[in-house]
């Protein structure tokens, strides 16, 4: 596995990481501990790092898991995890809440729960515009200085907000969605990170699972599954969006790989500051995931999927209204 450097920050990890959050939270049925376990620790065998966590996920309880698969290799991996929400004394998220001492209280529990000394990467959830940047990422500043935070970072923050935050201490890694299906960090989002020398960390690199092609028109997603509410992936949406698959099926046809590798390949080559994070919770889509970094487009290959993409229109908004107006852009 090839590291990557995340921006200026000295941070290095796989040039792939593991997405936990659909281990306990998401996607349907929580899977078998066990199992999880046995996954995670696979992943470290074979090279990853990066792991990645937060603890809305379930909530909290993605955070425990991580913390047992990783607690007999701490010393080899770098683990991220995310505040910014608001819970209730049942654990039921009740919204944003950025608050110094929310920040503070949220982050001793990660500790606890992941059974870490130190955070290495903390991001920041979703902005909250309740609370000032300089507020946010100063109460981080001064977690790093008491050993308790490595690096900050902040997730689907527009280009005022990381600027604010990187003025009062330095953000290491952005991490928002970005893929071949989600394009629109190329617009503003990473000229402004590289301008800054802050690393970029893609969730969802394969369209939620529709880049690998294996959900067409036909799949039919289980109630618990929040895929079954988001407007870009209905059934008549992921029909008029099959060309994009198609056009990494024929790549993949010419490459020996497999469209969801030609899709990981494509982000990987935009900049060398990118280190997606792909979720699964099958080895085989591990293995086959870690694949994708290892598979190298050629010049003419990047140019082909550019243009071709040029001239699809994908159909479908990426979230529910609700959920949309909580992205700070």
């Amino acid at each position: 596995m090839q590291t990557r450097l995340l921006g200026t920050s000295g941070l290095e990890v796989s040039a792939l990481g593991l997405g936990c959050m659909g281990m306990s939270h998401g996607y349907g049925v929580v899977k078998d501990e066990g199992e999880m376990i046995a996954l995670i620790r696979g992943a470290v065998e074979r090279g990853v790092t990066l792991f990645d966590t937060a603890q809305v996920y379930g909530p909290f309880t993605n955070e425990v898991l991580v913390g047992k698969a990783l607690a007999p290799v701490r010393d080899q991996v770098v683990i991220a995890t995310k505040f910014g929400f608001d819970f209730d004394d049942t654990g039921k998220q009740l919204g944003l809440n950025s608050r110094p001492e929310q920040i503070r209280r949220m982050t001793e529990g990660s500790l606890k729960r992941l059974g870490i000394d130190t955070i290495d990467l903390y991001y920041q959830h979703r902005v909250d515009p309740q609370v000032p940047m300089e507020e946010v990422a100063g109460t981080v500043k001064e977690l790093i200085q008491e050993g308790k935070v490595k690096h900050f970072g902040m997730s689907e923050a527009g280009v005022e907000a990381i600027r604010r935050a990187h003025a009062v201490q330095p953000v290491t890694a952005l991490q928002s969605e970005y893929s071949l299906f989600w394009r629109e960090p190329e617009e503003a989002i990473l000229p402004l990170l590289e301008e800054l020398g802050i690393g970029f960390v893609p969730f969802s690199p394969l369209g939620r699972g529709f880049l690998t092609g294996a959900i067409d028109s036909t799949v039919t997603f289980a109630s618990a599954d929040f895929r079954s509410t988001l407007p870009r992936l209905s059934p008549e949406n992921r029909k008029a969006n099959q060309p994009l698959v198609d056009l990494l099926s024929a790549i993949a046809g010419r490459t020996g790989g497999t469209p969801g590798q030609v899709a990981l390949a494509w982000l990987l080559a935009q900049k060398p500051w990118i280190v997606p994070i792909p979720g699964t919770t099958r080895v085989e889509r591990l293995e086959e995931n870690l694949g994708g970094a290892i598979l190298a487009l050629s010049t003419e290959e990047l140019g082909e999927i550019e243009r071709a993409a040029a001239g699809i229109t994908l159909h479908g908004a990426r979230y529910p209204e609700g959920a949309q107006r909580m992205i700070n852009r």
